[in-house]
């Protein structure tokens, strides 16, 4: 029996069938904001750069940015973070905060804080960022759609680092002055009990999905210490055998850089001098070292993709985080390597924002 009369509406049905499963594919994008590291042109120019994570992170395109000085210079960029939730994308540089759309790339605004800016954090519904001034006393609660002043925040403490909790509830401040590390109440905006001391200022740190763990970078060790979010004291010092601190070019601390993998199976730390990333298992406190990867440069942070499976370190390269092994290298549009402390994954579910990483290797296990 035939039903030619039912064919247009067969093949418009197929069709919109078709197009509907185009608009769930998932698209996975690193955004690199640079110069990311110090003001150095030379790593990826100037702008935030977006790779393709599904097509072997091939260069899609560079979003132009401002954070300049009086001469038009590109200042250093300092932090990045996003939301999927209100859509935006923020970055600092030492004087300023800059926001913009990721759905479109347009630029929304810039303002200048007092006392400079640092490396932000922004709470997971997108409505709140604390910013800290640049190693000055002040941390700036900031309203994120507007960039408004909401409130601040005085550890004197040289404000330098900042993540959010996952859950939203507290946010947790790193000034390298100081061996102690702060707990903000995100809905009072106050501080409530520190953690620590820790052996030494408090550099870069990461903390686990359920807010009972901080793992800290500290001056002068290369390794580790691991914090108690809860009880408030520290836990664990973490030596990295087998190696010697040296100098270094940057930042100034032999392991600048640690992040704990979403399933928090494993930690990730940075090595300066000897140009390489050490891995510990941390299924089971204190931590045992699992191998190191040797890098080109020396890395000064690193992160990972939502899913885990890869690494970013500082120096550009991609690391396979199961094999253990670099896959590939960030280039720029004309093929120059890229290198940037400042990136992230944003998530595209067809044409709408579908979730976004963050810069801190932040383990995502609740």
């Amino acid at each position: 029996m035939k039903l030619p009369h039912l064919l247009p509406a067969l093949v418009i049905f197929i069709v919109s069938l078709c197009g509907e499963v185009r608009a769930q594919v998932l698209h996975r994008h690193l955004y690199v904001a640079a110069p990311g590291v110090r003001n150095y042109l030379e790593y990826g120019g100037h702008g935030v750069l977006v790779f393709d994570m599904g097509a072997e992170h091939r260069f899609l395109r560079r979003i132009p940015m401002k954070g300049l000085d009086t001469t038009g210079k590109p200042l250093n960029v300092k932090g990045i973070c996003a939301s999927a939730t209100t859509g935006r994308l923020y970055v600092s540089s030492i004087r300023s905060l800059q926001c913009l759309d990721l759905l479109t790339d347009k630029f929304l605004w810039e303002r200048d804080y007092e006392g400079g800016c640092d490396r932000m954090s922004i709470s997971p519904d997108g409505k709140v960022i604390y910013l800290p001034s640049l190693e000055k006393d002040h941390w700036h609660v900031i309203d994120a759609l507007s960039g408004d002043i909401i409130t601040r925040l005085e550890p004197k403490s040289k404000a330098h680092n900042t993540v959010f909790s996952l859950d939203g509830a507290e946010c947790y401040l790193a000034g390298l002055g100081s061996p102690i590390l702060r707990v903000a109440d995100a809905r009072t905006h106050r501080i409530v009990r520190d953690i620590g001391p820790f052996s030494a200022p408090v550099r870069p740190f990461t903390v686990n999905g359920a807010s009972t763990l901080a793992f800290c970078c500290v001056n002068d060790l290369l390794g580790f210490e691991i914090g108690d979010l809860r009880g408030g004291k520290m836990l664990h010092r973490v030596e990295v055998k087998g190696f010697k601190k040296g100098p270094v070019l940057r930042h100034g601390c032999p392991s600048h850089g640690i992040g704990i993998t979403p399933d928090e199976k494993q930690a990730w730390l940075c090595d300066a001098h000897n140009k390489r990333l050490h891995i510990f298992d941390i299924t089971k406190l204190p931590p045992k070292p699992s191998g190191s990867i040797l890098l080109k440069d020396e890395p000064g942070w690193v992160t990972f993709s939502i899913d885990g499976k890869t690494a970013y370190p500082s120096t550009g390269e991609i690391i396979d985080t199961a094999k253990k092994k670099i896959i590939g290298e960030l280039k720029d549009e004309k093929g120059a390597a890229v290198q940037s402390e400042k990136m992230l994954e944003i998530q595209f579910l067809g044409p709408k924002l579908h979730a976004t990483g963050d810069q801190f290797g932040v383990g995502r296990k609740k």
